[in-house]
């Protein structure tokens, strides 16, 4: 997930979070519709502003879990040399 969607995502959940204590909205049927609502309406910005929507920004060659086993492999890797 690049910046752009992180902003996305950190603007729909404070903003949801806001409205569910502004309007004192009860119960998880309730909140999930305004949840579902306000990132209808940030998608709605979005497009009217000509910006990308998530689901068309460009995505990491490697995921955070290919990430993390390599990162896991060379630990091990400088560990044998240095015990070597």
């Amino acid at each position: 997930m690049g910046s752009t969607e992180l902003a996305a995502n950190l603007f729909r959940i404070t903003q949801t979070e806001e409205k569910l204590v502004h309007d004192d909205i009860k119960g998880e049927n309730n909140a999930n519709t305004t949840h579902y609502n306000i990132g209808k309406n940030i998608r709605e910005v979005i497009a009217k502003n000509g910006g990308t929507m998530p689901e068309n920004l460009s995505t990491p060659n490697k995921s955070l879990k290919e990430l993390e086993k390599e990162r896991k492999n060379n630990n091990k890797q400088l560990q044998n040399q240095n015990i070597d």
